[in-house]
């Protein structure tokens, strides 16, 4: 496990409570069902929010089929493909709104494991922000290709370097928010998509001095349907997060700069 600051005796959080899962889904019909069968298996006492944006394959009806029959299903229909920033924004104010203790991100395509779950909550008695992690020791991912476990290995390395976080996988998807990180990070001004939104909340909980924790899980590619991964999301992702850390660096050196300064002052 891989802790972003160092803990102490006195850091145990409140009982997490009320937990709800935020699914969002863009023509997911093939894998939706047996990730809320699973889910509601490996984890009865969650509720879980489908987040739809509008899939012309019918996602969404069959998500509202789940909920008739379970009243901790719940379904919300957005208006058009927004990108998975907007659709995790929604469902955190819908989740927020209903005063949940923990939100918790889960991809619909079954490679987040719900079996997964249980061992990320209990992580959250002494944090913040828990990461289903690939990149630390015990976790894995599986039927992925050498060159895109590369990318995904070096792009996390180059977003731990940039930005300074001791976090060995920002991009991941699978994780869980206590409601009162989410209130102290601010959400107001968010608009990173893709894998990008994942770092920037990641940044703003580390920035803002709360424990983020890292726990082993083993992500499995999609068996059913295509990846939502595009060009422009990558390239998105590259801009933020050289712009973010090219001014988090330079902050470091103006402060050193100013350090100096004083120091030399107190010389005189």
């Amino acid at each position: 496990m891989s802790v972003a600051r160092a803990q102490t005796s006195t850091d145990l959080r409140p009982p997490i409570g009320r937990v709800v899962v935020l699914i969002p889904t863009y023509n997911e019909r093939e894998s939706l069902p047996t990730t809320l069968e699973r889910l509601r298996a490996e984890v009865p006492g969650v509720d879980i929010v489908v987040l739809d944006d509008s899939s012309p394959d019918g996602t969404g009806e069959i998500a509202d089929r789940y909920a008739q029959g379970d009243d901790q299903i719940h379904v919300v229909h957005r208006e058009g493909k927004e990108g998975l920033g907007r659709a995790y924004l929604h469902g955190f104010q819908w989740a927020l709104e209903r005063r949940y203790d923990v939100l918790v991100e889960m991809d619909a395509d079954g490679s987040h494991q719900p079996r997964h779950l249980p061992g990320i909550l209990a992580a959250l008695a002494d944090a913040d922000v828990v990461i289903g992690s690939r990149w630390i020791r015990g976790g894995a991912v599986e039927n992925w290709p050498w060159h895109r476990k590369a990318l995904s290995v070096g792009g996390n390395l180059y977003t731990k370097v940039m930005l300074g976080m001791p976090v060995n996988d920002a991009t991941a998807g699978y994780r869980a928010y206590r409601a009162s990180a989410l209130e102290v990070i601010g959400l107001d001004d968010i608009a990173s998509q893709g894998y990008c939104f994942q770092v920037d909340l990641t940044r703003r909980a580390v920035r803002a001095g709360l424990t983020v924790r890292e726990v082993p899980i083993t992500f499995v590619e999609r068996e059913v349907g295509s990846s939502k991964m595009s060009p422009e999301v990558a390239r998105e992702s590259l801009r933020n997060i050289t712009a973010w850390g090219l001014r988090f660096r330079a902050g470091q050196v103006q402060e050193l700069l100013v350090g100096r300064e004083r120091w030399h002052q107190l010389e005189l």
